[in-house]
């Protein structure tokens, strides 16, 4: 007996828990994403500033899934969806037929048109753009240490972070505490503390999406760390030796991106609409409007009132495989309604922010909520474990246990 096949194009947080979603269902069940691991991505800060290793915040999609017998998993790269033939074709060529297709691609990192910045300015996406940051960011160190020009050395010492909302705040708290306690004492020629990290934001606070009261205490919590709040400034340059902000002028040598993504370009195979930012203006039970067999779920569904965060795409996943169901047992599908359970950022050691309905937390009081939140989503029980002594580790050492460059990740010390 054949069963109705599905397709999952994509294995984050939309696609894994649209997997999951369907264990237990008869069908066919094909998972397509072009890693073979599905993320944590709320701690890949922490893969990128040396707090963890790669496995604590990543686990094999095989093993995640291997007990779904319903379930195959296919290591690849879809590149386009022929909605009238009702197929998908990967990267080799391959073609796949489907009778419903969940979309979950994610995003990639957008310059605002302006790719000639990406080599100098890498984003954090994915684990291979985790440690090359890290590997930047422990190279500049080294490099700062062997230099004997001043103002060379002051621009290894020097870390640009583009964009002001959860992920820049993380990072660049982070590289400060990392400059004033992590690397303290190990260098005879430097003295790591007198680092400099900027964090550039075009709009006029950090954490734009947070309320103006969270904004101004992170920033002021960021401040207290040592890095300088720039915020309403644009950057319009990016080059090997800095950045430049109109007719202003950092000198650095190390640039981090985390100031805007772009969609999944399978958005635009669909012949769907889009909006501005290149997502899919899905119909209200999240499929594709003219096409009910095609649901996106994630960064690349435009929803009004749900942001690009994991909780939404958990959400999404979830529902668009309920209504995967509904449309093979020929019921009607159902509206999708967003939850807001709030959204948390850390900026440092005992410093974070957290939002929760009413209830608004700073300080101490969030970094806990944060820490709390972040081990219980984690995806299974030795993440966690893992975790939770590196963190303890770290919390009572100062100390970064996943300091390691790795040479030639993704390219070569500038």
């Amino acid at each position: 007996m054949s069963f109705p096949r599905v397709i999952i194009v994509g294995c984050g947080f939309g696609g894994l828990w649209a997997a999951q979603a369907l264990a237990k269902a008869e069908v066919e069940l094909t998972v397509i994403d072009r890693t073979n691991h599905h993320l944590f991505t709320p701690l890949l800060y922490q893969v990128a500033t040396a707090g963890l290793s790669a496995p604590s915040v990543a686990g094999a999609i095989r093993h995640i899934l291997g007990d779904q017998r319903n379930t195959t998993v296919l290591y690849g790269e879809v590149r386009s969806v022929d909605p009238a033939k009702r197929i998908v074709r990967l990267e080799n060529g391959d073609e796949l037929g489907y009778d419903c297709l969940i979309l979950a691609p994610g995003t990639t990192h957008s310059y605002f048109g302006h790719d000639e910045w990406a080599p100098y300015a890498p984003g954090l996406k994915t684990l291979e753009d985790a440690l090359e940051i890290r590997r930047r960011v422990l190279s500049a160190f080294e490099r700062a240490e062997r230099e004997s020009d001043p103002q060379k050395r002051l621009a290894w010492l020097t870390f640009v972070v583009v964009g002001g909302g959860a992920t820049g705040v993380e990072l660049a708290g982070t590289f400060a505490e990392i400059a004033r306690h992590t690397l303290r004492g190990e260098f005879r020629r430097i003295d790591p503390q007198t680092a400099r990290v900027v964090l550039v934001e075009g709009a006029s606070r950090v954490l734009p999406p947070y309320p103006p009261e969270l904004s101004a205490n992170a920033q002021l919590q960021l401040e207290r760390l040592g890095v300088t709040v720039w915020p309403g400034r644009m950057v319009t340059g990016i080059d090997a030796d800095g950045v430049s902000l109109g007719a202003e002028r950092i000198a650095c040598k190390t640039v981090i991106w985390a100031a805007g993504v772009a969609s999944s370009p399978l958005g635009a195979t669909l012949g769907a609409p889009l909006d501005r930012a290149g997502r899919v203006r899905v119909a209200a039970d999240l499929s594709v409007p003219g096409h009910p067999e095609i649901f996106v779920a994630g960064d690349l569904a435009s929803v009004e009132g749900v942001p690009g965060i994991a909780p939404a795409a958990k959400q999404m996943g979830r529902h668009a495989a309920k209504n995967v169901l509904h449309l093979l047992a020929k019921r009607a599908t159902i509206p999708f309604r967003y939850r807001d359970y709030g959204q948390l950022a850390t900026i440092g050691r005992n410093a974070a922010v957290v939002v929760m309905g009413k209830v608004k937390l700073s300080g101490f009081s969030a970094w806990l909520v944060w820490l709390v939140a972040h081990i219980y989503f984690l995806i299974n029980f030795r993440n966690r474990l893992v975790v939770m002594i590196d963190w303890a580790w770290a919390y009572w050492t100062y100390q970064r246990y996943a300091r390691i460059i790795m040479r030639g990740v993704k390219g070569s010390d500038k």
